[in-house]
This record gives C-alpha cells, structure tokens and sequence, in this order.
C-alpha cells in the first residue's frame, strides 16, 4: 500500500465516506490518487462497495494503533519575552487553555494515554499535569545551554508508534488520530525561506540546505521501524559537540535512511505561538497578556498596551534577559532581570549609581529603574554598534572615555570587594565543592595578592566594574558626532579605577600581549612598572571572582562553557605571571 491508501483508509475509518470529491479534500490529494486508491483498496479486499472497512482493514487498522506522545518543553521560550519571565511557553493560555493541555487533550481524544513531557526552565510550572492527566516528566537538566535535539534524545526509548509534539503549537482541529500507518513530519502551506523541508510530487520531505522549503510546524510521528533510525540518530549526534544548539529536525536530515512523508496543514489551522504579538493579535484578551513588565511599560511611558509593538528578543545578556520594542515610533530597550540576579545586585546601590551620573552624558537614557526588582527601560541608541576588541582605534575611543569617566572621580555610598565577592559567590554554591579540583589552591595563590594589591592601589572612586566591550556602545549624538556611551552599570561601585582594565581584558578573553597593548593605550605608553603588575593582579583576582559567579549560575541551570573556564584560567595563568615578576626582582607574595 502507498500513502495515499492509507490516508483514504484513514479518513474512511475517522469521517465515513461522502463522495469521492469529500473524500480528497479531507485527505489532501487529487481526485485522480482518490479514485485509483480506492479501486486498490477494493481489490486488496480492505473496503467493500459501499465504502466500508472490511475485517480485514479493521485487523490493520488495530496492528497501527498510536500508543505514545513526546511532548517538547523544555526551553526558556526566548521570543516570548516578556511572558516568558513569568509562564514557560508550554502554559500559555489561547481563550482560557494552556496550549500544552489543549495538545495533551487531543492526544486523548484518539487513545494516546502514555504521555511523556520533556520539562527544563520552569519545570515546577508542570507537575500539576501529573496528577491531572496522568503523564510523565522526563527532566533536561541541559535546557539552558543545549536546544531540543537533546531533549527528545532523553525520551528515545518512547518514539516507537509515537508522536512527536512541540508544546507552543495550538491546533484548531484535532491533528492526531487513532492509528497511523506511516512516518511522517507536518508542514504547512506557508513558504519559509530558511526552512530546509520540501514537499516533493510524492508527498515526501526532501532536505535542502538551502533552505526555501514549506514551514516546518514540528508534529511528527513515527512507526515501531523508523523510530529504530531516529533512536540511533538522536544518540550519535547527542554526543556531538556540534549538535548542542540543534533542533531535533536534525536528526531527519542527518540520516540517509529516512524517507519522511509530509504531513501538509493549513497555516490557519495550526498556529505556532512564538511571540508576545502573535498570541495578542491571537487571542487578545489572553491572560499572559498583562505581565508585570507590560504593565510598568504603559505606566512609565503613559500609553496604552497597544501602542506597545514590535517586541523582540534584544541580545541575551549573561545577568539579565531584555527585549526591544517600539512605542509611538520610538525605541526602547526593557532590562528584566535573570535567574538568581536578585542574590546578585543590589538595585537600590545600582540607582544611586544612576543618580550620580545621570546628567555627565555618560550612558543611555534611563527613563526607568525600579530599585527593588531591577526592571529597568532606556531608550534604544539607533545604529549603535559595540566596541571591536581587535581594533586598536575602537580601543584608544573606549580606554579615553573610561580614563576620563576615572578622573571624574564620582562617589557613591557602596564599595565593590572583589574578596568579599569571591567568598560571596562561593557561599552561593548552598554548600557543593567547585567543579575545578585545585580550586582551594588557586584561591589560596589568589587571595596572596591581597597584600601586593594594598600597597600599590589608587584612592577609591566609582569604578564601572563590568566593563566589558559589550558595554562600550559607539553610537551619534545629538549633533550627529559619534560618542562612546558605557552602558549597564548594576555592578558599579567605588574601587580602584585600574580595577575596569583587568575586567576589560578578562572579558574580551585576551591573550598577554593584547593585555599588555590595552594597558599601554589606557595609560598612553606610560604605565609605570607596579601598576602593571597590580593590573595583573586583578586580572588574577577577577578572574577568580567570575568563575565563582559561573559556578552559581551553573547551579541554577545556566552555562556560559568557555567564558567560565577561561576565567579560571586567568586566575591561575596571571598568578604565575605576577609571581614570576616579583621573582625577578626578589620580591615576594
């Protein structure tokens, strides 16, 4: 039997027979494949003359029965901001119904009772729907730093005779049915210049790296055979550094084995909701419309939720989350703060900061901070573009706008203890050792440095801390001159200025003789020998300090791979370095 049999034994089983022309429209082919389907399905003794299921068809149909559902979600929901602060997407409500019990209903409706849900960022959210509806979480404790390849990977030992089902997709009709006969992956109708799936002649998807293919919806089912290919799939790329940030689809066009027949659906009738704007133009009076962050939005620009447009996901910051839109054409930028940002910063020392410098033309224009949960907006600098590290001309602009922000010499109420913090941040951990085996060491070697450090430091003044390059924004002013503004001062306080160099460097993750080029354009070839050295001794200092930092964003599920090891490093590489220096002239730590 082909496909086409099978969807017109499909449909007889589900809706009864009409007429010929019914019969296409509901199984999606010509009229043509209808006709000789059926005069198949006549002689292979499956229907009889009046259209009905023969014993035979309905053995068939029972040997086909769907048995599992894999329910994907797990992820943060990025471009939902700024539901996704609150609601994981899974439970965003379309007229009163979380999408995912909608989906897990439909399931039920056609038998499908053995339910697994891969949950990761606000999995707490889901329990609830065990004792509802009897399913099973599997938990992706990678969530954070790996995409949805591997969350279905987790639940490999449940894709035979299985659905595959994304939790943001609402579908007006039910998608699933009582039995399937084959493989397939739904489309829509609707073109997508980066989709890689074609629908061919033979109702089959064909991959194309290209792109340029029929959007990709993500339901999918697979039979007890194909799930063999897909499980094997799943597990080789799994361990593959380079699949990390995939989605599952990979493992369709990762394996010459798979023939996916397309399953094709209207736009309209299946919708992913993947953006504040889709579920309001959606279901506007949707509950998950009034979030906090709208809310302070109307309130601060006195407009109304629908002068609020264009919201999309700004670049994820490594504290905080922050999402861009336009109001009554102008743009602004919303800071929200991140995962476990409230045992780090102190909003109310953060403000003062504000407050201090907010008329020097320093930074972007802050029209409002709370300072008890962080929620911040400014207005967006258009055309802006960040420092170029490899650029010693974006160099010089950036170090002679921070040299001369030192020697305004601001002072706030609060100091920045780069000890204090180290201790600080390892007293996060609740507990659990580092993930580095000579950690006590290397913090012992670090905390040495106190002592060179004393001796050799500046007169406190407000010290930007996070001086990153990220942070450096080249951007016109209002008379149309280019200017560096430095923006994101929620670590700001009073410290030794030389202390922004260090931070400079460690961010950009330089090499020594690029510390060493930064240090001669800060000081404009005149650092004197200790200075240096000290730098390096921060380099050494903050480095450990920010791996401590990783180690309990870690904890809380959020990876930064190559920035946290890189830190560690720099706190064990410019110790030897500082020690190797003092060495040379008999000094000691």
């Amino acid at each position: 039997m082909n496909i086409q049999e099978y969807d017109i034994l499909n449909t007889l089983k589900t809706n009864g027979y009409v007429n010929q022309r019914k019969l296409a429209e509901q199984c999606g082919h010509s009229l043509g494949k209808i006709n000789g389907g059926i005069k198949e399905l006549v002689a292979e003794g499956l229907v009889d003359s009046q259209m009905t299921l023969t014993k035979k068809a309905e053995n068939l149909y029972a040997q086909h029965k769907t048995k599992n559902a894999v329910i994907l979600a797990a992820g943060f929901g990025m471009r939902m901001v700024p539901i996704n602060t609150q609601t994981p997407k899974g439970l965003i409500e379309i007229h009163g119904e979380p999408l995912i019990e909608r989906l897990i209903n439909q399931l039920r409706e056609v038998g499908v009772e053995n339910i697994s849900i891969v949950v990761g960022f606000l999995k707490e959210s889901y329990e609830y729907l065990i004792d509802k509806y009897g399913v099973k979480l599997i938990v992706n404790v990678q969530y954070a730093e790996k995409n949805n390849l591997h969350s279905l990977n987790l639940a490999r030992d449940m894709l035979e005779d299985c659905y595959i089902v994304p939790c943001d997709i609402w579908c007006k009709e039910n998608p699933f049915k009582k039995a399937e006969f084959y493989s397939w992956y739904m489309v829509n109708d609707k073109p997508d210049a980066n989709s890689p799936a074609r629908v061919t002649k033979k109702k089959e998807l064909a991959f194309d790296a290209d792109g340029k293919g029929n959007t990709m919806v993500g339901i999918a089912y697979f039979t007890a055979k194909d799930a063999k290919f897909l499980k094997e799939t799943l597990s080789r790329l799994a361990t593959t550094p380079a699949f990390d940030h995939e989605f599952w689809e990979a493992a369709l066009y990762h394996n010459p084995k798979f023939t996916v027949a397309a399953r094709l659906t209207d736009a309209e009738s299946t919708v992913e909701i993947n953006t504040y704007e889709q579920l309001r133009e959606f279901d506007e009076n949707s509950n998950q419309l009034k979030t906090d962050a709208i809310s302070i939005i109307c309130e601060a620009l006195y407009v109304t939720e629908k002068d609020i447009t264009d919201i999309s996901v700004s670049k994820a910051g490594m504290t905080n989350r922050s999402f861009l839109f336009n109001c009554k054409g102008k743009k602004y930028i919303m800071r929200i703060p991140g995962e476990g940002t409230d045992q780090l910063i102190n909003r109310t020392e953060e403000a003062e900061v504000y407050t201090v410098i907010r008329h020097e033309n320093i930074c972007d224009s802050i029209l409002y901070i709370n300072p008890e949960n962080g929620y911040k907006i400014t207005e967006y600098l258009n055309n802006a573009r960040t420092c170029n590290t490899d650029s010693v001309e974006d160099l010089t602009k950036c170090m002679k706008a921070l040299r001369e922000f030192h020697e305004k010499g601001f002072t706030v109420k609060h100091c920045f203890d780069i000890f204090e913090k180290i201790d600080f941040y390892e007293s996060l951990w609740n507990g659990e050792k580092s993930i580095f085996k000579d950690y006590r060491q290397t913090k012992a070697n670090v905390l040495s440095l106190k002592e060179y450090v004393d001796a050799h430091k500046l007169p406190y003044v407000l010290t930007h801390i996070d001086a990153n390059e990220d942070n450096f924004l080249f951007a016109k002013d209002k008379h149309g001159k280019e200017k560096v503004y430095l923006i994101d001062w929620e670590y700001a306080a009073m410290q030794d200025p030389h202390v922004d160099i260090a931070m400079f460097c460690i961010y950009s993750m330089y090499e020594r003789d690029k510390v060493e080029e930064l240090i001669d354009i800060y000081f404009e070839g005149k650092c004197d020998r200790d200075t240096r050295i000290k730098i390096y001794c921060y380099i050494a200092m903050c480095g450990l300090l920010w791996s401590n930092w990783c180690e309990y964003k870690r904890q809380l599920g959020v990876e930064f791979g190559e920035y946290s090891l890189a830190q560690y490093r720099f706190a064990k590489d410019y110790y030897k370095i500082v020690a190797q220096e003092l060495g040379k002239t008999g000094g000691a730590l």
